[in-house]
């Protein structure tokens, strides 16, 4: 399969583009590479034009944005670790270059239509409601990765009807009213003159349909409420706040559209040893008076629990950092590792034997250093 181009680079914006600039880019692009507009080379203006939509359709959408830009392509449409239960892990919904844009048919129309924008058809095929929920995870599963599984509440299709609220046997049938596009037009009098206008449908609540004999299962509404368990994978190096995408997995759509997604946000609790700065990890380790004077070997213990070998130097001081090269987290788009970076801090024995004390007294005179004196009792 042939290498996707970076969506910043598709519509020619850098990464710090505003909503105004991806728009503008996208109608010139979207203009020029129409299929209509290139008779002469259909083929080669499709293609391009299904790439402009694609990149549009991400860079447009906040939270697809967002998710793009953390995890790029590294997804299972393009190759990336799936999820369980038919979902996935994703930087966004899957997407073929003429799926439903929504606001964007007003755009076609003023390029290609020459003015008034379109009403959507109300018995067009709708992706279903995209759902969010919030899970916490240790700092172990962050840095490490890890399978989950969670329990939701959420509708899903009625199988007695298959989602289309008619009672077994029947169908629903066309909005007598409004034809089946859930609006009515109607014309008001005012003062500079006559205005045409549109509303829903009351007599079909705008679906364009009329259902009669409702479902007794789901009692016309064509869904039903019903818990669900998912399993999904947490990738190795996730930073807190990211989300995870399981596509199909939200809501159903209607009229044959496609299910929503499920959004899993992750939070991870933070950690008595370790904390985290980009993909770097950081902690505080104790070491011997003597160890920190003479130099020593001390066994790092690793987020994922092992230990580390490592040589501090004599004559290290309380504060001193020292980093082992790629044993920080994982950077989920790309394949590099962060740092561990430790400090130690040197502990200073509280309490001394008098064999220690005269041991410790005799060291500092040899250093030119002036021994502490221990003051007598105001009788003593």
């Amino acid at each position: 399969m042939a290498q996707k181009r970076d969506y910043y680079e598709v519509l020619g914006v850098g990464k710090n583009a505003t909503d105004d600039e991806l728009k503008k880019a996208y109608r010139r692009l979207a203009k020029k590479y129409h299929p209509d507009a290139n008779p002469d080379n259909k083929e080669e203006a499709e293609k391009k034009f299904k790439e402009v939509n694609e990149a549009y359709e991400v860079l447009s959408d906040k939270q697809k944005r967002q998710m793009y830009d953390q995890f790029g392509f590294d997804g299972p449409n393009f190759g990336g670790a799936s999820g369980g239960q038919g979902g996935f892990y994703s930087s966004y919904s899957g997407f073929d270059g003429f799926g439903d844009f929504g606001d964007l048919g007003d755009i076609f129309s003023s390029f290609f239509g020459g003015g008034a924008s379109r009403s959507r058809n109300s018995n067009a095929p709708r992706k279903g409601a995209d759902l969010k929920i919030n899970i916490e995870i240790t700092f172990e599963e962050a840095y490490l990765g890890a399978e989950k599984e969670i329990s939701i509440t959420r509708n899903e299709k009625c199988k007695s009807c298959n989602g289309s609220g008619a009672k077994n046997g029947t169908s629903p049938e066309t909005c007598p009213t409004c034809k089946g596009t859930g609006k009515i037009r109607q014309v008001i009098s005012t003062p500079i003159g006559q205005m045409s206008t549109q509303k829903t449908c009351s007599t079909c609540s705008g679906t364009g349909k009329i259902i009669k004999e409702h479902c007794p299962e789901c009692r016309g509404k064509g869904t039903v409420k019903k818990s669900a368990k998912l399993k999904f994978k947490i990738p190795e190096g996730i930073d807190d706040g990211r989300a995870i995408v399981l596509q199909g997995e939200g809501e159903p759509g209607t009229n044959g559209g496609t299910n929503g997604d499920l959004y899993i946000v992750v939070h991870i609790k933070k950690h008595n040893i370790y904390t985290r700065q980009g993909e770097h990890v950081f902690c505080e380790i104790p070491i011997t008076f003597t160890g920190a004077a003479l130099g020593t070997e001390i066994e790092v213990p690793m987020v994922d629990g092992n230990k580390e070998k490592y040589k501090i130097p004599e004559g290290t001081a309380t504060g001193t950092r020292f980093v082992i090269k790629n044993k920080g987290f994982k950077a989920v788009n790309a394949n590099w590792r962060g740092d561990f970076v430790f400090t130690v801090v040197v502990q200073v024995p509280k309490k001394l034997t008098a064999e220690q004390r005269k041991l410790l007294v005799e060291l500092a005179k040899t250093m030119n250093e002036q021994p502490p004196i221990k003051k007598r009792g105001i009788f003593g």
